[in-house]
């Protein structure tokens, strides 16, 4: 494992202040892993506003990557192999492989199906 990608599930657990999401990033961070969080991640659990100030906390010692057109293009192709139509976790799985990340999540059930689709081997830790 080289890093770590964060999908939604991670986000939304950090943001209820879930004591198991915040000791796996502690423990990244203390390993020095900076967790990734594609943007189309962060687009679907920030809602903004005060009430996320433990979300703000949570990814301002994340890496923030942001979709371009050429990774457009290459989440395409797994989401089209898989037939998976969610493109936040066809993004995030896509990220993970190109970078040699784990991923958490917690809807293992969508990302083991497009990994398996890709014939991509992938840990993944849930929450």
């Amino acid at each position: 494992m080289n890093g770590v990608t964060y999908d939604t599930g991670a986000l939304v657990a950090a943001d209820r202040n879930d004591r198991r999401m915040w000791a796996l990033h502690a423990g990244f961070l203390a390993e020095e892993v900076a967790p990734t969080v594609p943007t189309p991640v962060l687009a679907e659990a920030w809602r903004g506003g005060a009430r996320q100030a433990s979300l703000a906390r949570f990814l301002a010692l994340c890496e923030t990557e942001v979709l371009s057109v050429e990774q457009a293009r290459a989440v395409g192709v797994p989401a089209g192999k898989s037939g998976h139509d969610d493109i936040v976790d066809v993004a995030v799985v896509e990220g993970a492989i190109r970078r040699q990340d784990a991923i958490v999540t917690s809807n293992h059930t969508h990302i083991r199906q497009i990994a398996v689709a890709v014939r991509a081997r992938l840990a993944i830790e849930r929450v």
